[in-house]
């Protein structure tokens, strides 16, 4: 019985090992905790701050080199200075010695920096003419190039200071444009998405080692009755939480890309002048000739700290013209790849009976919006707006009956009525579209942490399939159902970084900045 016990702790040794997956680079060598993989890394500099006139520019090395660098160019020949504190000096050429800037410097020693590499600063006056000389200056120290899109933020990943989602979330951060943008990618960036797919990971791992060791100690009797019964439980518990987590109707995909929102009508109904209103300024050619706009008109908008692409169509309607035949074409497309169309009607063409005006509507609706061949076309109000404008031209008691009609009629969307021409209701409709993105978001500060890649949800669908594989084979071949949890490990891998990364890093961080 003990060779029999020592070969299969071996072997689950071994598939500890295998589905760690933890990469060769994070391994930690004796010499001043600097990362094998790091140590005889080439030194790279770049300019970190935004491009331009500006007060103040950051200057970033990273590399064995960037002690060389600092003691060229600020003549602290004899010590460094204190780790992490601001040393006002004069910046000079290493090789002409001529001053270049007088500005601070940092340094931040391995392994307490961002890239868990020496790393040093050079916090300089902004104009062009000084930060070309200070890279200049840099490039002609030994060992030293320009670094390339995202590197620095790699070597961190490398190092192990940052994760695969807060690498994510850290470029999600540098690229939010909207309140609700940035505080998602805050909170990606701080680790809880991580920490959330690490977690899910330790219980693969636990269930992983049960299977195994079901299989190598079963037939010794040294296994305990249930063991896969207890598997057998995590696992459903664990496809209960991602496909929590699966159906989250791309809220975070949404607010990291913008919602995509459509303005659809028939011609003349006033479609690129609420356009104009919304983006506050020509965006849009108006014009009372019907059919003037023929293509898809698109800008980005912040509406209350929500990201949204607007987009002005090609007004509804049959043609001879093959030009504009396309463009209606492609707006019914646009139409349905919306999450959220404002269908703008025109008040003038309502009827003046209001019970017309409602059914009226209701056609209009429907021959404008995809019903997928329903009998009767639903129009859920988290998609669809209903805009009735050029209301300054119905007299008021007209008005007043239509408002009425609408308040006690079912089947229609949230209905605004607005003038682009007198600005009467746009307030109204501003809070309603408001509204109406922040539900298509949601809260990025509240619940769990939300999928924000299409990567994620593509390698959590294959953990999802590869358990569902583990319940299938459960019992009639446990060694591929152990296959399906290790499958479902390696695609949550994926998403953090720990198993099989370097086929994605160069996806990943292609779209960094330089300096970053």
């Amino acid at each position: 019985m003990l060779p029999s016990m020592i070969r299969g702790t071996c072997r689950a040794a071994v598939h500890h090992l295998r589905i760690r997956g933890t990469p060769a680079c994070r391994l930690v060598s004796t010499c001043d905790g600097v990362p094998v993989g790091l140590a005889d890394a080439e030194t790279i500099f770049a300019l970190s701050s935004g491009h331009g006139r500006c007060g103040v520019a950051v200057v970033r090395a990273s590399g064995p080199a960037s002690a060389t660098a600092l003691r060229c160019m600020t003549g602290l020949t004899h010590s460094r200075p204190p780790p992490r504190k601001a040393l006002l000096r004069s910046i000079t050429d290493p090789q002409s010695k001529e001053v270049l800037d007088r500005g601070l410097v940092l340094w931040f020693p391995a392994p307490h920096s961002f890239t868990g590499e020496d790393s040093l600063e050079f916090h300089i006056h902004g104009g062009p003419a000084v930060i070309t000389a200070v890279l200049h200056a840099l490039g002609s120290v030994p060992g030293m190039r320009p670094a390339e899109a995202g590197e620095f933020t790699r070597r961190a990943f490398q190092a192990g200071k940052l994760g695969l989602t807060e690498v994510e979330g850290l470029g999600d951060l540098i690229h939010a444009e909207t309140e609700a943008q940035r505080r998602q990618a805050l909170r990606q960036m701080s680790g809880e998405l991580g920490r959330l797919y690490q977690d899910w990971s330790h219980k693969l791992k636990r269930c992983l080692a049960h299977v195994e060791a079901f299989i190598d100690f079963s037939e010794d009797e040294l296994i305990e009755d249930g063991v896969l019964n207890q598997v057998d439980k995590w696992v459903c518990d664990l496809q209960a939480e991602m496909e929590r987590h699966l159906q989250d109707e791309r809220r975070g995909e949404r607010l990291r890309s913008g919602v995509q929102v459509v303005i659809a009508g028939a011609t003349n109904a006033g479609k690129s002048s609420l356009l104009n209103k919304l983006c506050q300024r020509p965006a849009a050619i108006v014009s009372p000739i019907a059919g003037t706009t023929r293509d898809i008109v698109e800008t980005a908008l912040d509406i209350g700290g929500f990201p949204v692409l607007l987009s002005d169509t090609a007004g509804l309607r049959e043609s001879p013209d093959p030009v504009e035949r396309e463009g209606v074409r492609r707006a019914r497309e646009r139409v349905e790849q919306a999450a959220l169309t404002l269908v703008v009607v025109d008040c003038a063409h309502l009827p003046s009976d209001a019970k017309q005006a409602v059914t009226f509507l209701q056609g209009h609706l429907s021959s404008v919006l995809p019903t997928q061949g329903q009998p009767e076309p639903v129009f859920p109000a988290d998609r669809f707006l209903l805009v009735l404008n050029k209301t300054d031209l119905l007299p008021e008691e007209q008005r007043l009956r239509l408002d009425g009609e609408l308040r006690r009629v079912s089947g229609l969307p949230p209905v605004c009525q607005i003038s682009c021409y007198t600005n009467e209701g746009l307030q109204d409709f501003l809070a309603v579209l408001h509204s109406s993105v922040k539900i298509l978001c949601g809260d990025p500060l509240c619940c769990a942490p939300t999928l924000t890649q299409a990567r994620h949800r593509a390698h959590l669908q294959q953990c999802f399939a590869a358990l569902a594989q583990y319940q299938r084979y459960r019992d009639i071949d446990l060694a591929l159902a152990a296959e399906g949890v290790r499958l479902a490990l390696t695609s949550l891998g994926r998403i953090t970084g720990r198993v099989g990364a370097e086929e994605i890093l160069d996806i990943i961080f292609k779209d960094f900045c330089i300096g970053k």
